[in-house]
């Protein structure tokens, strides 16, 4: 194990530093935006500018990192990321911190392209499940320490701010001084998102829900937990158990997948995620002991589902199609991320505090209905074809370059071969038994 680490271990660091550094502004912005004012629609719009900035970056950083090679972009990227957090501390308006959050996603999109394709170079194909899922791990873990970093400092002052722009910068270091030797330049990849929700309607429309959900918990759930208290520490507790939660369902939950058709385990999944967040609305707003519980159990439901909806899809894809289906879903997810912040906010408007779980549980309920509306109208995929969660996993969560995005068929043969299965099977607008390869529009 340590012989398959010891190649990427600068790399891990920077991690480590990076998304602790950010997993501090993700809990601080919020809280901050509440002190200062800000109503809990323009906290939304915060958040959700986060996510615009993140999709731009997915989609165009590999255009910076063609140019200037991925050294000189990741210590750039780092600089602004870092400058960005320290602007926050200067200027209360919404519109800058609008600004400068959009370009903090942007920055952050970049900072996990230039690693995750050095960890692609520098791994073996024996070595790479092992690197990723390390990598995983240290994702969540360093978010959750961070957020609790919290409980050092005052949301009031300063240097909160200052202790992310360290940590930020600090993930330079290992970049630029490590012997490795730069990765190629990375190759783009089109993504047709017309392909995509035909080929798997559940997969598709999941990761876009799940975008809708877990954007608008990461940019609101800080302000709901804190409430009307002065308590910091509260909010970044909570926020940490339900990582932990979502940590610790991950594996169980993709094991089961794999022995069954996954789409049963979503319905389950997704509607105990309703379930957990019905409850966090009715009970957790006014009792810290009802947060941190069902919290943890929302947690363990609520983030699974990207990667389980990730895995769904890549049952239905060819080995040429793999990187298409992750880009796409990413940046499905980051669209989802982008609505779901702003929508949470006005029923948190109207609703109170306990309506951001009120909301993800309505949105929950209503994934429920179309996967068992899907289910009805294709068969699971053969078992011999469904892949390993694990892998779908680790694909689902790294950043792909993405070059043109197109919302339809991209050549006269998809069109002609979405048409013929709309001949083939007018009630469903396909064949259940097409193979779904790179021209192939299967209907899920």
């Amino acid at each position: 194990m340590l012989r398959a680490l010891a190649p990427v271990a600068a790399l891990l660091i920077s991690v480590a530093f990076m998304l602790m550094g950010n997993g501090l502004q993700s809990t601080l912005l919020p809280m901050r935006a509440q002190l200062e004012s800000f109503s809990s629609v323009q906290i939304g719009v915060l958040g959700s500018a986060y996510f615009i900035g993140f999709a731009l970056g997915c989609w165009r950083g590999a255009v910076l990192i063609r140019r200037v090679g991925h050294i000189r972009t990741f210590a750039a990227v780092v600089a602004i990321a870092s400058t960005s957090a320290l602007v926050h501390a200067l200027v209360y308006e919404p519109i800058v911190w609008w600004g400068i959050r959009f370009l903090s996603g942007a920055c952050i999109a970049i900072l996990f392209m230039v690693i995750e394709s050095w960890l692609n170079e520098k791994s073996t194909n024996e070595t790479r499940g092992l690197v990723f899922s390390v990598y995983t791990a240290i994702n969540l873990t360093v978010i959750s320490v961070g957020q609790l970093l919290i409980a050092f400092g005052n949301p009031e002052g300063f240097p909160l701010f200052l202790m992310a722009s360290i940590l930020i910068s600090w993930a330079a270091v290992p970049v630029a001084m490590t012997k490795s030797d730069s990765p190629a330049p990375p190759e783009n990849v089109g993504i047709r998102i017309g392909y995509l929700l035909r080929l798997s309607p559940v997969g598709f429309i999941g990761s876009f829900v799940v975008g809708v959900t877990n954007g608008a918990f990461w940019s609101l759930a800080p302000v709901v937990a804190q409430g009307d208290t002065s308590n910091a520490s509260l909010a970044a507790i909570f926020i940490a158990v339900v990582v932990i939660g979502g940590a610790v369902g991950q594996y169980p939950l993709g094991k089961i997948s794999d022995r069954m058709d996954r789409r049963k385990l979503i319905i389950v999944v997704s509607g105990l995620a309703s379930v957990s967040g019905i409850s966090l609305g009715l009970f957790g707003v006014g009792s810290q002991t009802a947060l941190m519980v069902i919290g943890f159990v929302f947690g363990m439901f609520a983030f699974p589902l990207y990667s389980l909806c990730v895995a769904h899809a890549n049952d239905h894809v060819e080995g040429q199609s793999f990187v298409e289906a992750a880009s796409g879903l990413l940046l499905t997810y980051a669209a989802g991320a982008v609505a779901g912040p702003v929508l949470a906010s006005i029923v948190i408007s109207f609703a109170g505090a306990g309506g951001l779980f009120f909301f993800t549980c309505a949105i929950h309920l209503l994934f429920v209905g179309f996967v068992i509306l899907r289910m009805r109208r294709r068969e699971a995929a053969p078992e011999a074809e469904r892949g390993d969660f694990v892998e779908a996993m680790n694909a689902g969560l790294t950043i792909i370059p993405m070059d043109t995005v197109t919302f339809g068929p991209t050549s006269p043969t998809d069109a002609d071969e979405t048409e013929a299965h709309a001949e083939a099977d007018p009630a469903t607008g396909g064949s259940d038994q097409e193979p779904p390869d790179a021209s192939a529009a299967a209907a899920e």
